[in-house]
């Protein structure tokens, strides 16, 4: 009877544990986080206003810290927890609740610091799906193809960016203030239900399914499984795979009894410690800083820019920010596909080299056109770098054992925003050191990726090939010589050579 229920598989089990399903459900917690985060920027300014307060960019960045805050305080606490317990989707659910409580409150309060805290909860929603939701994704998808999925989940990024700004606006001008905070409450509850249905790889194993196995041998699925259970012989000298082992309790025999999977987890200072060691892990920590940094330091600022230079309204905002993320929906999962084909590095180096370029554009502020493309430019190469640096993290986590993905991925754009609004408040001309700080931490990213990123550093290959070429040639002329040699002696002629 107990054989029965273990045996008894979960409705829907073979397409709510597949990678589509999973990246699809990922990709819409990464829109519905940037939706909710981007849908009150060009809104923010005008309720404040409202209210009665002055100084409202100082305000609107203290908001955008209370949002780096929450990420900050959650971040350690929700990787820990995800890595130890290996718990993926209740931890994205929770994350989920705390997302529509935040809109509620930030939509209702009618004080400055109650909308602080709401701020700070959707950070911790935030640093939920960031944290969890990619090590979920990486743990389903097949390594060869890692950088693919996450690439097509990163366009939520893109696509959430792209949705709230100018939907934001005409909402509020609309419907007021609350109208903005009940569309993003619609689609939080549609995410909700998604993650609701996924079922985690580790529990769809009992089960004799490997969603990364299904989606590299989609047609012979249940062939390779009875295959693998008859006729599989592991030496005594191995030890059989997690998935075999997974397969083989639930082989229907007489006394099948389900085999837990056993995986090795280390305790945080182990983790810190491994990672410490480890100088491809501590560089692709820093790089991911270093984007997660660039990418968000112009939030703050750049509808403040806008404003002050060519007085722009909230709904001209909007649209501007759909020209700077539209090229970002191609850049992402592009990026991803080539980081699978050619490797992470090259990825990597030929974004970082190409947007520095396009930063330096954007310091000219008498064209707004001109300013619209460098920035848009400047968007695709600097999205670019998010779906490699990514993979590489996930590839970091797979090199070390008990290190999950989330240990290494819970460092991301938690201080651009701060940053970015800090340098515009206080330096006279902020947009200027925004942009030279932007080109200063790129040029570090591509001296760090050359050197250290991928399993064969671009630095490491560049000086094997000078090396062999210079052994090459020294061969060559000894070869030369030696010839010349031989040939004098059968001539008789000592002083050919």
């Amino acid at each position: 009877m107990q054989a029965t229920q273990v045996l008894k598989k979960p409705w829907g089990l073979k397409w709510r544990s597949s990678v589509w399903f999973v990246t699809l459900v990922v990709g819409l917690g990464v829109t519905t986080d940037l939706l909710v985060y981007s849908i009150i920027i060009p809104v923010l300014p005008f309720q404040l206003e409202h209210l009665g307060y002055k100084g409202i960019s100082g305000l609107v960045g203290w908001l955008l810290f209370a949002y780096s805050a929450g990420l900050v305080i959650s971040t350690l606490p929700i990787a820990i927890f995800s890595e130890h317990y290996n718990a993926r989707k209740y931890p994205l659910l929770f994350g989920q609740f705390f997302l529509a409580a935040s809109q509620v409150m930030l939509m209702e309060v009618p004080t400055y610091w109650l909308m602080v805290i709401a701020r700070v909860i959707q950070g911790i929603s935030s640093s939920v799906v960031w944290v969890v939701g990619l090590a979920l994704l990486c743990d389903t998808a097949p390594e060869a193809t890692v950088g693919k999925q996450l690439g097509l989940a990163m366009t939520g990024l893109s696509i959430g960016f792209l949705v709230g700004p100018p939907v934001g606006g005409a909402l509020y001008n609309a419907f007021g203030f609350r109208g903005p905070f009940i569309f993003s409450i619609i689609v939080t509850a549609v995410d909700f239900v998604g993650r609701l249905l996924v079922i985690e790889r580790k529990d769809a194993w009992p089960h004799g399914i490997d969603p990364a196995a299904v989606s590299e041998k989609p047609q012979a699925h249940t062939e390779a499984i009875n295959e693998d259970v008859k006729d599989s012989k592991i030496p005594d000298n191995s030890s059989p795979s997690p998935f075999q082992e997974a397969v083989a309790a639930v082989t229907p025999t007489e006394h099948s009894e389900p085999v837990p999977v056993p995986e090795t987890r280390l305790p945080l200072l182990k983790v810190v410690t491994t990672l410490l060691r480890s100088p491809r892990a501590m560089v692709t920590i820093l790089i991911t800083l270093i984007q997660g940094l660039v990418y968000s330091a112009t939030e703050p600022s750049l509808p403040l820019h806008l404003q002050d230079v060519w007085h722009l309204a909230a709904s001209k905002v909007g649209l501007i920010y759909m020209a700077i993320v539209i090229p970002s929906l191609i850049s992402s999962p592009l990026a991803g596909w080539w980081s699978d084909r050619g490797g992470t590095e090259w990825v990597m180096m030929a974004c970082f080299i190409l947007s520095i370029p396009w930063w330096i554009v954007l310091i000219v502020q008498k064209s707004l056109a001109l300013f619209i493309v460098a920035i848009a430019i400047q968007s695709f190469f600097t999205s670019g770098i998010l779906s490699p640096v990514t993979a590489e993290l996930a590839a970091v986590s797979r090199a070390h054992v008990g290190v999950g993905y989330a240990h290494v991925n819970q460092c991301s754009h938690v201080v651009g925003p701060v940053v970015g609004g800090q340098i515009y408040d206080h330096v006279k001309r902020g947009w200027l050191a925004i942009c030279l700080l932007a080109v200063g931490l790129f040029l570090l990213g591509s001296a760090l990726t050359i050197s250290f990123t991928g399993d064969r550093p671009l630095l490491s290959r560049i000086v094997t090939r000078y090396r062999e070429g210079r052994l090459f040639k020294f061969r060559h002329r000894l070869a030369n010589t030696m010839g010349c040699q031989v040939s004098a002696s059968r001539t008789g002629n000592p002083n050919s050579t």
